[in-house]
């Protein structure tokens, strides 16, 4: 193939988004002869979204370039401002600058407002990064005003995102995902570039799951898999898809759905997909923590704290689950030391189960009352409900068990209208818990049994085993002493053969023993026999 056919192998590839196609024939075209500025950035764009940062970055370089040798500067600053704002993603912040600079300061000498308000974008994200939200707010409203009198999508998807997290930064959380329609609006119009959708939809969806706004996580996250799904060669976005996709399947209670999505997400990451550096492995890791995998669970959070982002508040509820409180509460709390109002109000409902379940009845009160004072920013059913399900853990730990039915009761109800099936079976455990401390057994059996039904639909069987022991369905005292023995190494996640060798038994007898801790615990997998020992302080 020449290098004039491969061009043209490239640009007709990349017009029908087949990228590994459109890297492939451009860079052939490109070690054949000298590509043209436009081309440059053909290839630029068709690399990062292969998620191979180092080809993307020296291509747009070189467009850069080729573009001022052809004294282009409209193009060369514009083009500036776009590799300043993908250089903030992947998180080079000094070079970001040094590109937000170059198109400042050739764009100054242009003289277009469009062009101007399309290189700020660069600095009012700087802006937002150092702290000054009304700043960075003010520059992205400047833009965005300047790209709606021109019509331009990408420039308007752009600014709003800006502004968005300036207005959520700062606690106005409806007014930010009333933006964010607008941009779903301008983005399902077409218009935007791969790169620019990508990176926009994937930060409204986060936004929307942090904000327990359901509805809205759905349907953008729904049009993000058809968008990815259209683009089979996509590294770049498609695993924060799945990791993205996980988090609401969850939610929804899709497990089996969000474990595989959660799989499907590691696996792009591990092929480039550098957006999903943090958002894959926490799914995973909470589909493993919900289902019992702790040992899984917690190098999943350890992979995802390597991004630079905390895992929470999946690490803490870990913690909590593995009977390791002192350390649950050191990492809640440490992550409510920040001011960002969005992570707060998404962590404080773990930090009220955790304060109460460690009995600080103050502690809890007072995330219970941010928690609700957080519902002025906005309210869904699915927060409602996740509100009112904290507020009926701080009743149990202060022994007001009415209180806590009628918290309960609502929060059930509030899950329901959700569609919210986990959260609704949680919220009838308390309820079960509460009948039984007023001495109405029927009705804490009636509870019990319709979470029971829910949770092992789900595979939530560290949850179940938990709620069982606390009903009084098992006792520690039903295992024989060397049953107690190979539970414990059980939950270190040896297989029967370790165990074997261990304890210089056989593996049949081995097998016999776990049968039978099975059947007395009432458990089917390995992970629930872990979280019941981790549970009962045998692990």
């Amino acid at each position: 193939m020449t290098s004039t056919s491969a061009l043209e192998a490239g640009r007709t590839a990349a017009a029908e988004l087949r990228w590994a196609d459109a890297v492939e024939y451009l860079a052939r075209a490109d070690a054949g002869g000298k590509l043209a500025a436009s081309d440059l950035e053909l290839l630029s764009t068709a690399a990062i979204l292969r998620g191979d940062l180092g080809s993307a970055f020296d291509a747009g370089a070189r467009a850069y370039a080729a573009h001022l040798e052809a004294s282009d500067d409209a193009s060369a600053a514009k083009w500036a401002g776009w590799m300043a704002l993908a250089l903030v993603e992947v998180g080079d912040f000094s070079e970001s600058l040094v590109w937000s600079a170059r198109a400042m300061r050739i764009a100054a000498g242009v003289g277009d407002p469009l062009l101007s308000a399309t290189v700020r974008l660069g600095p009012a994200v700087a802006q937002l990064g150092s702290g000054d939200l009304a700043e960075g707010r003010r520059m992205g409203e400047e833009s965005l005003a300047i790209a709606e009198r021109h019509g331009d999508q990408a420039l308007i998807a752009n600014a709003s995102l800006v502004v968005a997290k300036a207005l959520i930064a700062g606690g106005e959380l409806t007014t930010a995902l009333a933006i964010h329609d607008r941009t779903f609006v301008a983005i399902e119009a077409g218009g935007v570039g791969p790169f620019q959708t990508g990176d926009v939809l994937c930060a409204m969806v986060s936004d929307a799951i942090m904000a327990s706004d359901l509805d809205r996580a759905t349907a953008w996250v729904g049009f993000l898999d058809d968008w990815c799904r259209a683009q089979p060669s996509l590294i770049t976005f498609s695993g924060q898809r799945f990791a993205l996709l996980a988090q609401v399947q969850v939610i929804r209670g899709e497990w089996d759905a969000a474990a595989a999505s959660a799989e499907s997400a590691m696996a792009r990451f591990r092929a480039g997909d550098f957006r999903a550096a943090h958002g894959a492995p926490y799914a995973q890791g909470e589909v493993q923590r919900l289902r019992g995998s702790f040992h899984a669970a917690a190098e999943s959070f350890r992979l995802a704290e390597e991004s630079g982002w905390e895992p929470q508040p999946g690490s803490a509820l870990l913690l909590l689950a593995t009977g390791r409180l002192a350390k649950a509460r050191s990492e809640v709390r440490r992550t409510l030391a920040g001011d960002v109002p969005l992570m707060r109000r998404f962590v404080l409902p773990a930090a009220v189960e955790i304060e109460a379940a460690a009995g600080d009845l103050d502690a809890a009160g007072r995330a219970l009352d941010e928690l609700r004072d957080s519902a002025d920013a906005m309210r869904t059913p699915l927060f409602d409900a996740i509100v009112a399900l904290a507020g009926a853990r701080v009743r149990v730990a202060s022994g007001d068990a009415v209180g806590a039915l009628a918290d309960a009761g609502e929060a059930a109800r509030a899950f329901l209208e959700a569609g919210a099936p986990y959260g609704r079976a949680r919220a009838r455990l308390v309820a079960a818990g509460a009948h039984a401390s007023l001495g109405d057994r029927d009705a804490a059996d009636a509870e019990f049994r319709a979470a029971r039904e829910t949770l092992l639909a789900l595979g939530a069987e560290p949850e179940l085993a938990e709620a069982a022991a606390r009903m009084g369905e098992r006792q520690v005292r039903d295992l024989s002493p060397r049953e107690v023995e190979v539970l414990r190494l059980v939950s270190t996640g040896l297989t029967n053969r370790g165990i074997a060798a261990r304890l210089t038994l056989s593996e049949r007898t081995v097998d016999r023993h776990l049968s039978n801790i099975f059947a007395k615990l009432g458990v089917s997998t390995r992970s629930a026999a872990t979280a019941y020992a981790y549970e009962h302080g045998l692990a």
